[in-house]
């Protein structure tokens, strides 16, 4: 514990010095010799002690101080207790910086610190990757050197922060970032940067839908309204024309109808599914009934249809879902595939996997555009797809019935050489049907 120094006990401690030496002086006849001479060897050792605490501070090479001796231990152990404080203080407030540090890091935005003159104090890693700066190098800099956008400039000077700063290209391609700036502490600011493609591509697929299933619909019902504008109950027009027009208005109705349907059906397989009631499917005779369909809509188009299916390959599943899933690709496959063209299916136990794919050598497909085929209404042809009857709709349900059944739609495509859609199944959705006939016979 420590002891503060008394004034009363110091001097006491004095007088206790000096008595003896005065006493003594008195009988030898000198004693303001002898108080002279104690003076100055307690100036001496006093000197000795002070020497002994600078170097002490000066060149620690213990944490601990020297034993000091009288008043000077309390000294030495003051200064011990101050040193204590002091260093429990840095590592609470280092503790306190470092979990501000890792807060920071764990934001899943980028976080930079500015001075007012917008210089860099501090940013987290997060923003190394998405404004490309890189650190401590750029410590002290201007952002706004570092970030070259007239548009940023002109919104960092004009320091009206109420709305946030939108961004085109970022520090990659085909990026958009949103800037939010606020005042932190007394003289800085805080700026926070998120990345905002994917909500800005959620954004656009969302017009593009809706714009799309408004064209979709309008064309059909222009024709049928103009149809029905042209009939009247006085005069109806000659056969001729009237079954020309029944016949198309029955056409668009069945596309507006099947549209409408497939929308549906997508919006129904889109939520979450309870795969404890998946029920074996019997997918080659499904592929059967598929072949017999395809082998229909492909007498015009005279294609060459290929089917190797493993006859004892089961899966679990929804079979109304697998079906649309399988049929969507066979069926596109002749649709998009031209005249005497040449179309192989397969469905194969592979690793242990169910193996499903579709194989033409139509025309083949861009890369820009494979990873937007699943999107809704997304074409690459769009004059040839409306030729087609194509609905836009087909891969997007393929899509979400997969993704029901922990699977997901491969693409692979080369311009002039054909296609390939191809997905799987896990083992713990495999069933051998030999299988089946075991258990059967056991039970």
């Amino acid at each position: 514990m420590y002891r503060v120094v008394n004034k009363q006990a110091l001097a006491k401690r004095l007088f206790m010095y000096f008595l003896p030496l005065l006493l003594v002086g008195v009988l030898v006849g000198a004693p303001f010799l002898l108080l002279f001479l104690g003076s100055f060897a307690l100036l001496i050792w006093h000197y000795h002690q002070l020497y002994r605490l600078s170097d002490w501070l000066l060149n620690q090479r213990s944490f601990n101080p020297p034993e000091g001796e009288g008043a000077w231990e309390q000294v030495f152990e003051g200064i011990y207790h101050l040193q204590h404080r002091n260093r429990k203080k840095r590592n609470e407030l280092a503790d306190l910086i470092r979990r501000f540090r890792d807060g920071a890091e764990a934001v899943p935005d980028a976080v930079v610190v500015l001075q007012k003159d917008l210089s860099i104090i501090w940013c987290n890693q997060l923003a190394l990757k998405v404004l490309g700066l890189k650190w401590p190098t750029d410590h002290g800099q201007r952002l706004d050197n570092l970030i070259r956008d007239p548009k940023f400039a002109k919104y960092m000077h004009k320091a009206c922060f109420d709305e946030p700063l939108e961004l085109d290209g970022g520090h990659s391609y085909d990026q958009t970032l949103e800037f939010r700036v606020m005042p932190y502490a007394s003289s800085q600011l805080m700026m926070v940067v998120r990345d905002v493609t994917r909500l800005k591509q959620l954004e656009q697929m969302r017009k593009d839908f809706v714009a799309n299933v408004s064209h979709e619909l309008r064309t059909p019902l222009t024709v049928v309204t103009g149809y029905l504008e042209m009939l009247d109950s006085d005069s109806l027009p000659p056969p001729a024309m009237w079954q020309k027009a029944q016949t198309t208005m029955l056409e668009q109705c069945k596309r507006m109808d099947s549209l409408v349907n497939q929308l549906l059906s997508l919006s129904r397989i889109e939520g979450a599914r309870r795969q404890d009631n998946d029920k074996p499917v019997n997918v080659p005779q499904l592929l059967t009934y598929i072949q017999t369909e395809a082998q229909s809509l492909n007498q015009d188009k005279g294609h060459e249809l290929i089917f190797n299916v493993d006859a004892s390959l089961d899966i679990k599943g929804a079979e109304d879902e697998l079906r649309s899933a399988f049929s969507n690709l066979v069926f596109n496959a002749i649709h998009y595939t031209k005249p005497g063209g040449k179309i192989v299916v397969d469905w194969q136990l592979k690793n242990n996997q169910a193996a499903f794919s579709v194989t033409d050598n139509g025309d083949g497909i861009a890369a820009e555009h494979i990873n937007r085929l699943t999107e809704r209404f997304y074409r690459v042809d769009k004059a040839r797809s409306r030729t087609t009857g194509g609905s836009g709709l087909g891969l997007a349900i393929t899509k979400h019935v997969l993704t029901r059944h922990d699977s997901r739609l491969e693409i692979s495509s080369k311009l002039g050489q054909g296609s390939t859609f191809a997905f799987a199944f896990g083992s713990e959705k495999v069933v051998r049907i030999t299988d089946n006939i075991k258990k059967t016979a056991k039970s």
